[in-house]
């Protein structure tokens, strides 16, 4: 639910899932419009009220014009309000005029009044909305406007077959104008909106599970250190190379696939045996370390329950030098409900979690001397890699994986391998 001290900021969030293009000539045309301001009955979340509309439609039409096109759009006012347009993001070149702000660059458009916005189109391409711009009026007065290139010219992707613009908004059951004024009253912020829209409408409610979305319950508490190291290396300079490890394991890579290993069940390739938390407890984030406390390679994978919860959090250390790391989990979407600085506190912490409305991601970064808890469902099985997306720590062995078991369900099996999987 949006603010009112943000109000009307909805709507500058205008894209569009471009899809196609329009034909038009080859040549700079002239494109005319006619809107007719209007007050409409409409109906929304079970409540109609007049609003008022260009041609009688909420939102109002997309206007379709290419580079350097001249636009000609004659606005007739039927409305008891006086109205003026804006044409957002266009730049009209040396001609306020059209630009629209009421008492900024034209008094506004009174009742059975007209005024046309005559502009060029001029090195703009893209999509960009025009709205009302005096009063709240912009709460149901507004729309697209999709700027083609000019005719010829290439496009750094495929040819779309269609386009949809989408508009993203507010919904008020009140009157806009006397929330605006109860809000200008009371030296408050006017009331929250009723809904969000999408072009103009709230969109179906469905029927919601009991189920939680977010694991409010964890069957697996992981607890990973990332920290960096040095190895020996008799052809290195000074005799050492980097390496990085979660939980002091660096991984080396198998000379087969894990998931080939696992399906076919191919001894030792991995071990399941990662620790679900570091053997050398420290001060993680205090002074810097310069050993590696211990760092062993090995081929290590934690193995996981079908469709349990799983918590994990990535501790990023002082080994050698603190850094922010990007990790990413495959075959999974997570849920990020903590981040910190310092040291994770497992007495303290997990109280400030956010299990309510948590983002959803598959990368999360790890802050520089900090933190990050994430929580997901083992539902998938197979073998799902996770490592830093920094190329290079992966390659100095930041990185590991899960093994998820199978479901005893006939849809919670791994897939056989396809006929023609590459031999290693």
């Amino acid at each position: 639910m949006a603010s009112g001290g943000s109000f009307l900021s909805w709507l500058i969030f205008v894209f569009v899932g471009i899809l196609g293009f329009i034909s038009f000539p080859a040549e700079a045309a002239v494109k005319k419009y006619q809107f007719d301001i209007q007050v409409k009955n409409v109906s929304r979340l079970c409540h109609a009220k007049p609003i008022v509309t260009v041609n009688g439609r909420f939102p109002g039409p997309t206007i379709y014009v290419r580079e350097d096109d001249r636009v000609m759009i004659n606005v007739t006012n039927y409305a008891q309000y006086n109205m003026s347009i804006h044409w957002h993001g266009l730049k009209q070149y040396r001609n306020g005029w059209a630009d629209g702000p009421a008492y900024i660059t034209q008094c506004p458009i009174q009742t059975r009044s007209s005024y046309t916005y005559d502009f060029n189109v001029t090195g703009q391409r893209g999509t960009l909305w025009w709205h009302a711009h005096i009063l709240w009026l912009r709460a149901t007065v507004y729309g697209a406007i999709v700027i083609m290139p000019k005719q010829g010219t290439l496009y750094p992707f495929p040819q779309p077959k269609m386009e949809v613009p989408i508009i993203l908004g507010e919904w008020w059951n009140s009157d806009v104008e006397e929330v605006e004024k109860q809000g200008t009253q009371m030296g408050l912020p006017p009331n929250m909106s009723d809904a969000h829209t999408i072009n103009g409408k709230p969109g179906p409610l469905f029927p919601c599970s009991d189920k939680p979305i977010v694991p409010l319950k964890v069957d697996r508490n992981l607890f990973y250190t990332i920290g960096f190291g040095k190895d020996s290396c008799p052809t290195c300079v000074n005799g050492t190379r980097l390496l990085a490890s979660l939980n002091n394991i660096s991984f080396v890579m198998p000379q087969i696939g894990l998931l080939q290993a696992h399906y076919f069940n191919i001894n030792g390739v991995f071990k399941t045996n990662f620790p679900d938390k570091p053997p050398t407890p420290f001060n993680y984030t205090g002074v810097p370390l310069t050993a590696s406390l211990g760092t062993v390679h090995g081929t290590r994978l934690s193995k996981i329950a079908f469709n349990s919860t799983v918590e994990l959090v990535l501790q990023d250390t002082n080994l050698l030098t603190v850094e922010s790391h990007p990790f990413h989990i495959h075959g999974y979407n997570f849920f990020v409900v903590g981040t910190g600085i310092g040291n994770f506190d497992p007495a303290k912490d997990p109280a400030k979690y956010n299990l309510v409305d948590p983002v959803e991601r598959n990368t999360v970064g790890v802050p520089t001397g900090g933190w990050t808890a994430i929580r997901f469902r083992a539902d998938n099985p197979g073998v799902w890699f996770m490592h830093c997306h920094l190329e290079l720590h992966t390659g100095w062995g930041l990185k590991t994986a899960f093994v998820v078991e199978e479901g005893p369900g006939s849809d919670q099996s791994i897939l056989p391998p396809p006929k023609d999987l590459p031999p290693c």
